[in-house]
């Protein structure tokens, strides 16, 4: 419920300027939410304004319950309206039983007794100590007088006079305006507030065989501010953002790929660059009520090609003492047998995504032979830029297993060199042949050479190589390298 009412007042002294910002921009009745996904928001909204000349009362109680005060702006987003804001108040004590009882302190008033089996009565109690504590602190027992006896609780429901003009019922924002001349419109106000947050969460389904799989992406909001927003036009805003800035959007900008989208329905979320960041508005209005969850479709892809990719990676190695102990005898050679199990796909329009895609959640479901879906894994991906990979890590392989070991070791540490050799056996149970990536790291010096090698390799970077080895159903595939290092 928003209440606003302006009266006129004697002048103040100590005038604070509230300067105007921004270009003209048109007003709508409906409020509007900028949700960044860091717990906090910026509302914009609107409040009629009858100003007579001089100095005027007005407030507006629509405001959150975590609004920071401090960012408030007022303005007329036409700007012919001059104004300024003498001083400005936040109340955030909305009317309850406990309130009440602190408004009363000292007064004798009615209290309801219901019992059991018993008609109603109604017995007076004064009310010595009402035991409200406002901001969070903890509460103390009201202390009742009834028939000149005290008791540390109450004797019934208690009945309250009706409401003074102290009494709010929501999170109120009140000004003292000075403007030279009579005006009466719309201003708008906007602020930042905590309490509002929203994320993605991507549900994925693989196909029965082959790479492709289907995506849907679900936005969740979450509304803790302690205020509804009726028919609000919700934007999002993606990105790590340091210091909340309002600026003017650019004018250029994008939508989403409509992405086997048929041709009569409307894409749910649009999407565009903006500044350092990317910003997704809800195309639809969205009634979001305090303390309510709810989520909106934001994509939906088909047939987007994300092969399944396997990982053995199989020294377990101390990095951080890399300096200390590259040169014992024992670096490196502590093994697992695990092969990691990933998905990779390409975030590009060929691949029938190519949109910024939010951080979030995303979970894999795969078909079982009956036809029902099962749960496969989850991670959570980083904000994702069109055309670059995705790759997610699900789980470790239940038929896929690694086994290494160093089978040589030579040091010669008067002409500073060193060699290595070592074993890399992959065992694969499945049905079917699969390629395994068995990642080594050569990380004992920096000047390095690959000696012998059973299979072709691929170099990662300085430090480490890939080999790519096919390993078919049933089989057990050795691969083997010899590593020399100089220093």
């Amino acid at each position: 419920m928003r209440i606003m009412k302006t009266c006129n007042t004697d002048p103040i002294r100590h005038l604070a300027i509230l300067t105007l910002l921004g270009t003209a921009a048109a007003v709508s009745a409906d409020p509007s939410l900028t949700i960044y996904n860091q717990n906090f928001a910026v509302v914009r909204d609107t409040v009629p304004l009858d100003l007579k000349a001089g100095v005027n009362e007005a407030r507006f109680a629509g405001m959150t319950a975590l609004a920071e005060t401090d960012s408030v702006i007022l303005r007329d987003s036409a700007g012919k309206v001059k104004f300024q804001i003498l001083e400005q108040a936040y109340r955030n004590d909305p009317v309850s039983s406990g309130l009440m009882l602190k408004l009363n302190e000292g007064k004798t008033i009615d209290f309801q007794v219901h019992e059991p089996n018993k008609p109603d009565r109604t017995v007076q109690g004064t009310i010595i100590r009402s035991g409200y504590s406002p901001g969070g602190v903890a509460a103390t027992q009201p202390i009742i007088e009834v028939d000149k006896k005290l008791q540390f609780s109450l004797p019934g429901e208690p009945v309250f006079p009706a409401l003074g003009d102290d009494t709010i019922l929501n999170p109120t924002l009140s000004w003292t305006i000075n403007t030279p001349e009579a005006a009466k419109f719309d201003a708008e106000i906007g602020y930042v507030t905590g309490g509002l947050s929203w994320q993605a969460d991507y549900n994925i389904v693989a196909a029965d065989k082959g790479d492709n799989i289907d995506i849907v992406g679900w936005i969740t909001f979450k509304n803790q501010s302690g205020t509804t927003f009726k028919q609000a036009k919700v934007k999002l805003m993606a990105g790590d953002v340091n210091k909340v800035q309002l600026q003017q959007e650019r004018p250029t900008s994008r939508s989403m790929p409509k992405m086997a989208m048929a041709a009569d329905m409307a894409e749910p979320v649009s999407e565009k660059a903006f500044d350092e960041f990317h910003l997704y508005t809800i195309a639809r209005p969205v009634n979001l009520r305090d303390q309510e969850t709810k989520q909106v479709e934001f994509i939906r892809g088909t047939g987007v090609k994300a092969p399944k990719i396997y990982v053995y990676d199989g020294a377990t190695m101390n990095y951080g003492a890399w300096n200390y102990f590259r040169g014992e005898g024992d670096y490196g050679v502590p093994t697992n047998k695990k092969v990691w199990t990933l998905r990779e796909f390409k975030n590009s329009k060929e691949n029938n995504l190519g949109m910024a895609l939010p951080k979030g959640r995303l979970r894999f479901y795969s078909r079982d032979d009956d036809g029902s879906l099962q749960f496969t894994g989850e991670n959570n991906i980083d904000h994702t830029a069109k055309d670059e990979t995705v790759r997610v890590y699900l789980g470790n392989s239940f038929d896929i297993v690694g086994e290494r070991r160093r089978t040589e070791y030579k040091v010669d540490s008067s002409n500073h060199w060193l060699d290595e050799t070592f074993e890399v056996k992959l065992r694969n149970h499945k049905k079917e042949a699969v390629e395994v990536r068995v990642v080594e790291h050569l990380s004992r010096f920096d000047n390095w050479e690959l000696k012998q090698k059973s299979d072709d390799f691929r170099k990662l970077d300085s430090h480490n190589i890939e080999f790519p080895v096919t390993v078919k159903a049933d089989e057990e595939k050795i691969v083997t390298y010899q590593v020399h290092y100089t220093w």
